[in-house]
């Protein structure tokens, strides 16, 4: 397993992180493992080097956090062994400031994932999504105070317009704040509309990239006739609704795969971990095998012909942003 910093930060993440929204509560959603079924894949990722784990608060409303952090325990010996960030913003109870990113909530959100993951500090905190709500100054500086209070060692955005994180990113260095060291983005085959300008901007800024979904919710792991027939594409939202030459990617992707006599999903992984800029990226495991894949994925590298091959059939989209 190789050692990343994390973007102009001095940490080190392995360059799998295990996303553990898929552990938790069952009645959540259906394709959630429950906290016995969780923990041998926690093992098995610690066992191969991931020292860096995902989850947030709304992850089968919190509960998901607190098998997170019942399994880190278990797994391994120290607090200091691995990096783990969780995220604020999503609702998480009906109240008008239970969700968003208003001190208020960010606060409160952050002191509720303390407790429920049973540590002192996150290594990374993230803001799910922005919030066009709250003024810019609020959040940025409501972070920077759980910095300062040593609740949260770094702080970390997903899934913006470009134009939002720099305002966020100007705002908080004019008044000499912490700054996100970290964008998670959706990436994969299927969705490339990051590449535009999101990830540029994280390359020239020194920011880490730790994309989600690289698999399009296993789409990418199906064949054609097989695409819809994921349990998570049946029961999320329109992020999985994907649009352009999508019959043209994945017949590329069909054809990369078997000239290599590789499965469709470790070479649709290998692309999003080659691609420039991607420090760790975020992996989703509830069967047998997927997470080896995720694995031996890290080994496979893609000739410069295989990836144009790959990416010729891509056509553009509206963001999921």
């Amino acid at each position: 397993m190789e050692y990343r910093r994390l973007g102009s930060a001095g940490v080190k993440v392995s360059q799998i992180c295990l996303g553990m929204m898929s552990y938790g509560n069952p009645n959540w959603k259906d394709w959630v493992l429950d906290e016995k079924a969780s923990l041998p894949f926690v093992a098995r990722a610690a066992e191969a080097g991931v020292n860096f784990f995902d989850t947030a608060d709304m992850y089968s409303v919190g509960e998901g956090e607190e098998v997170t952090g019942r399994a880190l325990r278990q797994v391994f010996p120290r607090r200091e062994d691995y990096v783990l960030a969780s995220k604020v913003f999503i609702p998480i109870g009906d109240g008008p400031n239970d969700r968003g990113l208003s001190r208020k909530h960010i606060m409160e959100a952050c002191n509720a994932s303390l407790k429920r993951l049973g540590v002192e500090y996150l290594d990374l905190y993230l803001i799910h999504r922005w919030d066009s709500e709250t003024q810019v100054e609020e959040t940025m500086e409501a972070l920077n105070d759980l910095v300062r209070a040593g609740k949260v060692l770094y702080l970390g955005a997903s899934s913006m317009p470009v134009w939002r994180f720099a305002t966020a990113q100007h705002v908080a260095k004019m008044n000499g704040w912490a700054t996100f060291v970290t964008m998670q983005n959706q990436l994969n085959l299927l969705y490339r509309e990051e590449e535009r300008e999101m990830i540029p901007f994280c390359i020239d800024q020194g920011i880490a990239v730790t994309p989600w979904s690289p698999l399009a919710r296993g789409r990418l792991a199906r064949s054609k006739d097989q695409f819809d027939a994921t349990t998570r594409g049946k029961s999320d939202h329109r992020i999985d609704v994907f649009e352009g030459n999508v019959w043209g990617v994945t017949d590329a992707l069909a054809q990369v795969a078997e000239a290599r006599g590789e499965t469709r999903a470790k070479v649709a992984l290998a692309w999003v971990m080659q691609k420039q800029g991607v420090t760790s990226t975020l992996i989703g495991a509830t069967k047998p095998g997927q997470f080896d894949e995720a694995l031996a994925a890290i080994q496979l590298t893609l000739t410069d012909e295989e990836v144009r091959i790959l990416e010729a059939p891509y056509m553009p989209q509206v963001p999921n942003i």
